[in-house]
């Protein structure tokens, strides 16, 4: 049988680039997205062109209604196997006194309630030997300030989750792992008024750039894999020195 992977946010950047590489690697998928239909059915596309199953479901993961849909949807195709909790949002960068109630919640709601609430439906789905990834960010340490404190906030939060969570579900023997991102190159930054932000930031890396939706889809796999298999409450950081 072949792993049943849930993917959110999967029909852009980091998303879109880890459920190709899982359909590559074997996993039937189930996406979801927002709005975006077309690229939904881009990679919907390129995961049957891999020879797996998968289905693209428009969902808001900040709905419980329409997060049981999903993994309903899921679960039509086998005994789920992997969550990569990944749909994600920021707001306008710019200091923390001129951060709108609107955008905090908006923030909230989507990094931190909706992982919870999807990390529920897979913990009461899953069974041994499953695994589940949250996507937080290097901003949970750096603290980005004059940027987004209130985002880096809710990334700490998502790391503090994976720890509770993968000690909660670790005698079920189902695994629950962070990948932390540095600056990527993916269109999120375009929603925060900077597009250009992966270049300003290159300077500040080590290694001396941006990073890749797909160098962090590498990670995902990883520990999604059985190479990982005594990996749990672990922040995999792929940052590039930061």
């Amino acid at each position: 049988m072949s792993p049943v992977t849930v993917v959110t946010g999967g029909s852009r950047g980091i998303g879109a680039a880890t459920v190709r590489q899982l359909a590559r690697a074997g996993h039937d998928i189930v996406f979801c997205y927002r709005r975006d239909t077309e690229a939904a059915a881009a990679v919907l596309h390129d995961i049957h062109t891999a020879g797996v199953r998968g289905h693209a479901v428009q969902a808001d993961t900040t709905d419980p209604e329409q997060v049981d849909h999903l993994f309903t949807t899921a679960a039509e195709l086998g005994d789920i196997t992997g969550l990569v909790n990944n749909a994600g949002v920021t707001s306008p960068v710019g200091p923390l006194v001129d951060l709108t109630l609107t955008d905090l919640r908006r923030v909230i709601d989507v990094n931190l309630v909706g992982y919870i609430l999807c990390a529920q439906q897979a913990a009461r789905r899953m069974g041994a030997g499953a695994a589940i990834v949250n996507i937080s960010s290097a901003a949970a340490t750096l603290g980005s300030p004059g940027e987004y404190i209130h985002y880096a906030a809710v990334k700490a939060a998502t790391d503090t989750l994976t720890i509770g969570l993968a000690k909660e579900l670790g005698p079920r023997k189902i695994r629950v792992n962070t990948v932390s991102p540095g600056t990527i190159w993916t269109d999120i930054h375009a929603v925060s008024g900077v597009p250009d932000r992966p270049a300003r930031i290159a300077e500040r890396v080590p290694l001396g750039r941006a990073g890749e939706a797909d160098e962090i889809a590498a990670a995902v796999v990883w520990l999604l894999s059985d190479a990982a298999s005594y990996t749990t409450g672990a922040t995999l950081r792929v940052a590039g020195g930061l």
